[in-house]
């Protein structure tokens, strides 16, 4: 039986801006791009790695389709002052942006010298029993105007909004910010106890076994022989 994650409205957001599997969200760019980088799709007479695009790659579609989008849910204008600093504003929802000061982050690799602006999540967010969520900006160029700071919630317990600081990627970026733009990536995992060690002669075995079993084949190796679908709904 499939988990369940559990977004309730604790703001107003309209219909569209909804939160939905990042499944639904796939970015432009990779759905343009074709399978097969060679007019002869499939063809054994290329190498595979000049012929086969990033589209056949399972690991970039699966953290694609991993966990579910948050949107942004109105539209955000930026633009500088008369005295170089970046100002926000939210189409609307006034409160839609806050701040936190740069003094309590001010050696953040993404730090800009101002201060780190917050998109306030309209979202309550809960997970199962020992189960959190990692919240992190839409991969692979899923927004291409600002990244959140990346952080763990342990959503069982804690039901409150979450909100989300973000840095612009482009510090002199001046223009809109359209509703809808994917905000955050999140995706829910079971919290468990880990502890690291190195392997031994019987997993260099296996290994090298998985390399020549991906030998055996021209095509979908990976695929066929070692992933496990996933489902977010």
């Amino acid at each position: 039986m499939s988990k369940k994650i559990i977004f309730t409205k604790i703001e107003q957001v309209a219909d569209e801006y909804f939160p939905q599997p990042a499944s639904r969200l796939i970015p432009e760019w990779y759905k343009k791009t074709k399978s097969y980088v060679n007019s002869k799709e499939r063809s054994v007479e290329f190498s595979l790695e000049t012929n086969q695009s990033i589209k056949k790659c399972i690991p970039v579609f699966d953290v694609l389709t991993t966990g579910y989008i948050i949107t942004t849910y109105c539209d955000l204008y930026i633009k500088k002052n008369d005295l170089g600093e970046v100002v926000y504003l939210p189409s609307g929802n006034q409160s839609a942006i806050s701040f936190h000061p740069v003094i309590q982050a001010p050696y953040h690799p993404s730090m800009n010298q101002n201060p780190y602006p917050k998109w306030i999540n309209p979202w309550s967010i809960k997970t199962p029993k020992g189960y959190s969520s990692l919240f992190i900006p839409p991969v692979h160029g899923g927004n291409s105007f600002f990244k959140i700071l990346e952080g763990v919630v342990d959503t069982d317990t804690y039901n409150a909004g979450i909100n989300f600081p973000f840095v612009l990627n482009d510090i002199n970026f001046e223009g809109l910010i359209p509703a809808g733009t994917p905000m955050v990536q999140v995706i829910p995992f079971k919290r468990d106890s880990w502890s690291m060690g190195m392997g031994n002669e019987k997993d260099v075995i296996i290994a090298k076994n998985h390399t020549t079993r991906l030998q055996s084949e021209f095509f979908d190796r990976y695929k066929k022989m070692f992933w496990n679908r996933k489902s977010y709904l």
